[in-house]
């Protein structure tokens, strides 16, 4: 399809609702037969935090050297310090660490991820970010003049975003890697009643693909159309008016598919939301009949933003056998981590909702027995400064991303820790860290675990061919 119109097509769809309507003959035959579908199911669920989390606060060393180092980087002593007290601090002893004499504690608001790490269902990545090569202090420094490559735009919010989303490096990009995992799984994925993607926090480049559409819903489900839904059963007194209705709608738009005289504009019209409807009406069903969990409960308690995404993720998941899927990708975020300001205030809210709310989640998929089918990971627009500014940190770099589930190998630390001190091996100026490990490896070991060939990581993540290893190990 011509992608100007595909674009024009995709602008009239209600809320990001529509499922892909480009597709080659032979994807769409793959789609429609299930060609060498999956006899297992996979989830992978990306949780985003917005606005760059200070994770040198999430997981801090606490051996006496380099807890010191931390402490004196991040103004210790000072009236604007933002070093946590050590023995605030939630021990964790990763396991197989070198230098074994290295210890660790979790931020205090965190002891529900303290204790998934201790029972090997967390592990963290300690100085991850967007790479393009390997990149050393002095390359950094010299990369005008001995042409080495860096990602574009550092420290930008939007670039660098962008950057975890779709791991593009210099170049421009417009999929996701999760967009590319669903592009490459298409023909094994047909027979699922639904898109592999499903973003529950708007549209978003990490699930924008070239020949199948992510959906987007909202944090509760899907909103319903007014005036065009019935249920005869809790809405008897609209029911026949709203059932009319539909079918005038239904009927309206099957013809307008139908005509081979209305332009290709109306009927791709008539296509987005003739699907649109289908799905929000296929949806909505599986949710209202979907496992009740504990762990994320319905009523009776105060649930954060994030802990509904996740219950509505848990919930879709639990109809999995009822829409034939096999593997998924969602997409759920929380905001507020951009801690110029308050940070001593704000962080230790902010990483609390994340501690019980994957907490929560990973005991909800262990309710149901998926607890090893199903892994979240995070992201952040990049790590934050070593340096306080005041009463927060500024934009960084390389920062501690982690991921939960039954099939992580946790209990560990994969990549080595940096040394937090200012003018270290790695410290560029401003307490900023370069990265030891690549996005890219992180997504593509991610991808490895969920289905993709090794011949095809280099399509998820392009850069991993400049890196020694595609599989950073942590997943079984």
């Amino acid at each position: 399809m011509n992608s100007q119109r595909r674009r024009f097509i995709k602008a009239l769809s209600a809320g990001g609702l529509a499922y892909a309507i480009g597709r080659t003959s032979g994807t769409t035959f793959g789609q429609m037969s299930g060609v060498g579908g999956f006899g297992d199911y996979k989830a992978l669920v990306c949780l985003f935090l917005f606005g760059g989390n200070d994770s040198w606060n999430m997981l801090v060393p606490t051996s006496t050297a380099e807890y010191n180092a931390y402490s004196r980087s991040r103004g210790g002593g000072t009236t604007s310090s933002l070093a946590v007290e050590k023995g605030a601090l939630l021990p964790v002893t990763p396991q197989g660490y070198s230098p074994g004499d290295h210890t660790f504690g979790l931020h205090p608001s965190m002891p529900e991820i303290r204790d998934l790490f201790a029972a090997g269902r967390v592990a963290f990545l300690p100085n991850v970010g967007p790479l393009i090569r390997p990149t050393s202090k002095a390359q950094y420094r010299e990369s005008m003049n001995i042409n080495h490559d860096l990602p574009p735009q550092l420290f930008s919010h939007n670039d660098q975003q962008d950057q975890w989303h779709s791991l593009k490096g210099k170049f421009l990009l417009t999929t996701g890697w999760g967009g590319r995992v669903a592009d490459l799984l298409a023909a094994r994925t047909g027979a699922q009643q639904m898109p592999l993607n499903v973003s529950l926090f708007g549209q978003s480049l990490f699930q924008a693909a070239t020949t199948v559409d992510p959906y987007v819903m909202g944090a509760r489900g899907v909103n319903t159309f007014q005036g065009l839904t019935f249920d005869k059963v809790r809405d008897p007194y609209s029911y026949e008016t709203n059932f009319g209705r539909r079918q005038s709608v239904d009927g309206i738009l099957a013809g307008t598919l139908a005509s081979r005289q209305n332009t290709y504009y109306h009927r791709g019209y008539a296509r987005v939301h003739e699907r649109a409807l289908r799905y929000a009406d296929r949806i909505n069903t599986a949710l209202s009949e979907a496992y009740k969990f504990n762990a994320l409960p319905d009523s009776g308690a105060t649930l954060s933003n994030l802990s509904i995404q996740l219950r509505t993720v848990a919930r879709m998941i639990s109809q999995r056998a009822r829409l034939s899927m096999s593997r998924q990708i969602f997409l759920v975020a929380a905001g507020g981590f951009d801690t110029h300001d308050h940070q001593l205030t704000d962080q230790p809210r902010l990483l609390a909702d994340i501690s019980k709310s994957v907490k929560a989640f990973h005991d909800a998929m262990n309710e149901i027995g998926l607890g090893e089918q199903v892994t979240l990971f995070t992201q952040s627009d990049f790590g934050r400064t070593l340096t306080s500014n005041g009463d927060g940190s500024d934009h960084g770099w390389g920062g501690v991303q982690m991921v939960v589930g039954g099939s992580v190998r946790g209990g560990r630390l994969y990549g080595q820790y940096p040394l937090l001190a200012m003018d270290g091996p790695l410290e560029i100026g401003g307490g900023n860290l370069i990265p030891t490990v690549s996005s890219d490896q992180y997504a593509a070991t991610l991808a490895s675990w969920f289905g993709v060939s090794a011949s095809d990581l280099p399509a998820v993540a392009p850069n991993v061919v400049n890196f020694s290893s595609r599989n950073l190990g942590f997943m079984v």
